[in-house]
């Protein structure tokens, strides 16, 4: 089928799951010369047979799977992950390791001031001023002091 016209059904598709009735039949008037023409223009292009390109079926395809991962990332609102990057895009790469590591630790939240205490079996780190765990969010945004 062509490109265009898979366009067309998934639209159509689209339309009819969200409850719209767009289209309806119209008889053709019969006898006008430039609709006999386009008419028989549309059986000779109905015969040919032009398969879809592998690039618009391996886009489409992607596309659809990247709204689906989107979609079902979009419902792990407890997930602690979800705050920090709400779209499943990908970060850009630092080109120093070292720098993307660090920026990756504290986006997550996973450092080595705030989790010590999980490794050495150390109390929970507690902030002086507000009196509440140690967090990357609670030192780099919310505590005043900091």
């Amino acid at each position: 089928m062509h490109p265009v016209a898979l366009d067309i059904l998934s639209i159509l598709q689209f339309l009819r799951k969200e409850g719209f009735n767009i289209f309806c039949w119209v008889q053709s008037p019969v006898g006008i010369s430039g609709n006999e023409i386009t008419d028989s223009i549309d059986k000779i292009a109905s015969f040919l047979s032009q398969g879809i390109p592998y690039s618009d079926i391996n886009k489409s395809f992607v596309s659809h799977l990247h709204t689906t991962w989107q979609n079902n990332w979009d419902l792990q609102m407890n997930n602690k992950l979800h705050f920090v990057k709400p779209f499943i895009d990908m970060w850009p790469v630092l080109p120093i390791r070292e720098l993307d590591v660090k920026l990756t630790r504290l986006r997550i939240g996973h450092t080595r001031f705030t989790h010590k205490h999980l490794i050495f079996g150390e109390r929970t780190p507690v902030c002086p001023t507000c009196h509440t765990d140690f967090s990357v969010t609670r030192i780099l945004i919310e505590c005043p002091p900091f």
